[in-house]
C-alpha cells in the first residue's frame, strides 16, 4: 500500500511551494517506507525527479521545490512488485515522456508490454506501475486507455509533451481525494493528508473523494476537465494490505512538519 499526493497551482499563487509539498509528504508518510520521492515542473515542459530508498522522515527536510514550480508529485512506497534496490522501480517513475506515481497493483503489466511491443524504460525495471505510464504515453492520456488495466489504481502523472497539464486518475481498489480553492488543486490518498495541508498552509479546501473510473486533467491550479472510463470491476485483491504500513514515519513527519511550519 503506497501513498500518492501532489498539487497544481496557478503561476500567480502565493503558496510556499516547498512547504505545501512537505505537508503532503507528511500526510502520506504512514503508507510506506521502502522508498520515497517527488517530481516537479515549473516553466517549460521538463520534469525533475528526486527519490531515495528511505522513509519520508529522511526526505522531509531535504525536499525542495523551486518557487517557479506549478506542478508537483509526491510518493511513498510500500512495494509489491519491483524491488526497491533497483532505483528505476521507485516512484516517481519515468516511461518516455511521462513521469508518474501509483498506488495499487497492475496484474497484467507484463501482458500489456508484450501486446503493445513496449520496452521497459530501464532494462532492470520490473515494477508493474510502469504499464500505466506506458499507456499514458502511447495514448496521450486518453481515459479509455486505462480500461486495459487489470488491478487496483490511484495514479497521477505529467507528460513532457503537454506543458502545464497534470493528470490524476482513480480506477478501483485504492482511495484518492482532491481538495481545491481558487488557483490551487491538491490531491492525496487520504482526506487526512488534505486536512494537514489546510492546517499547515492555513487555508480551507473544498474536499471530495474522486469517484472510481475518473480521470481529472489539472491545469494552472484548476480542474480543467473530468473524464470517465470503465475500470475492470471484476478485480478483487486476494491479500489486501493495511493502509497504514509505517506509523512511525507518519508520526515523525507530522511532528517535524509542525516545527518547519512554525519557523516558516
Amino acid at each position: 500500500m503506497c501513498g500518492i499526493a501532489g498539487y497544481s497551482l496557478s503561476t500567480s499563487s502565493s503558496v510556499e511551494r516547498t512547504l505545501a509539498a512537505q505537508a503532503l509528504l507528511a500526510g502520506i508518510a504512514e503508507r510506506g517506507a521502502d522508498a520515497t520521492g517527488y517530481a516537479y515542473r515549473g516553466f517549460g515542459s521538463q520534469v525533475t525527479i528526486a527519490k531515495q530508498r528511505t522513509g519520508a522522515s529522511e526526505l522531509l527536510d531535504l525536499l525542495s521545490i523551486p518557487a517557479a514550480a506549478s506542478e508537483v508529485l509526491v510518493h511513498v512506497r510500500d512495494y509489491t512488485k519491483g524491488h526497491p534496490t533497483v532505483e528505476a522501480n521507485n516512484h516517481p517513475i519515468r516511461h518516455g515522456s511521462v513521469v508518474g506515481i501509483h498506488n495499487g497493483i497492475v496484474e497484467n503489466d507484463d501482458d500489456l508490454f508484450d501486446a503493445h511491443g513496449w520496452q521497459r524504460e530501464h532494462p532492470a525495471m520490473t515494477v508493474d506501475s510502469e504499464a500505466i505510464f506506458a499507456l499514458a504515453e502511447e495514448r496521450r492520456s486518453d481515459a479509455a486507455a486505462f480500461q486495459e488495466l487489470r488491478g487496483a489504481m490511484a495514479a497521477a502523472w505529467m507528460d513532457e509533451r503537454d506543458e502545464g497539464a497534470m493528470h490524476v486518475a482513480r480506477g478501483v481498489g485504492r482511495p484518492l481525494w482532491v481538495g481545491h480553492r481558487a488557483g490551487e488543486v491538491y490531491f492525496a490518498s487520504t482526506r487526512h493528508a488534505l486536512q494537514l495541508v489546510e492546517r499547515t498552509l492555513r487555508v480551507t479546501l473544498r474536499k471530495q473523494e474522486i469517484a472510481e473510473g475518473r480521470l481529472l486533467r489539472l491545469r494552472d491550479g484548476r480542474i480543467e476537465k473530468q473524464l470517465k472510463f470503465q475500470p475492470d470491476r471484476t478485480y478483487h485483491e486476494q491479500h489486501a494490505l493495511p493502509s497504514v504500513r509505517a506509523p512511525h514515519e507518519g508520526e515523525s513527519c507530522i511532528a517535524r512538519l509542525a516545527a518547519i511550519a512554525a519557523a516558516a
